[in-house]
């Protein structure tokens, strides 16, 4: 009985450091946001031009969006760039879950709507699981609101 409960606590501890360590590809996980397909899974969130959910216009233009962006991403010890930047107009993210550290993938495009005005394609979702708890809609919404200022 002891062995098979070390090797259940064995299991687990294995399968927490997996969730720090995988590796990140970022030809799998740099995706352009205005052109993937939602997952079946109920663990991303997806703000799309045009679509039922959307990102607002911002006063500036996609340059300093997307500096502005990335500055505030990057401010969060948390968080890494995977692939892409600012200069690109597009970028993927990896941000980590505050308490086991969970990876999550943000991939986000810029978009210049002309007349100095912007917005942005943005799919943030969890690697690992069915269901986030709606972490990746509440933090892509505080983004937001932070970037309007």
């Amino acid at each position: 009985m002891k062995w098979i409960l070390a090797l259940v606590g064995l299991a687990i501890l294995g399968g927490m450091a997996w969730v720090r360590i995988a590796p990140s590809a970022a030809e799998h996980w740099h995706v352009d946001p205005a052109s993937v397909t939602p997952p079946k899974t109920r663990n991303f969130a997806l703000l799309v031009p045009g679509s039922k959910h959307e990102a607002p216009e911002f006063p500036m233009d996609a340059n300093a969006l997307a500096s502005a962006f990335d500055a505030m991403i990057l401010t969060n010890r948390r968080a890494s760039r995977l692939a892409g930047g600012p200069e690109d107009l597009w970028a993927t993210y990896v941000v980590r879950t505050r308490y086991l550290r969970f990876p999550d993938y943000v991939s986000v495009k810029f978009l210049d709507l002309g007349n100095g005005n912007s917005t942005l394609a943005i799919f943030s979702r969890a690697r690992f699981g069915f269901g986030d708890g709606g972490l990746n809609r509440a933090r892509v919404k505080a983004w937001m609101k932070r970037l309007a200022g």
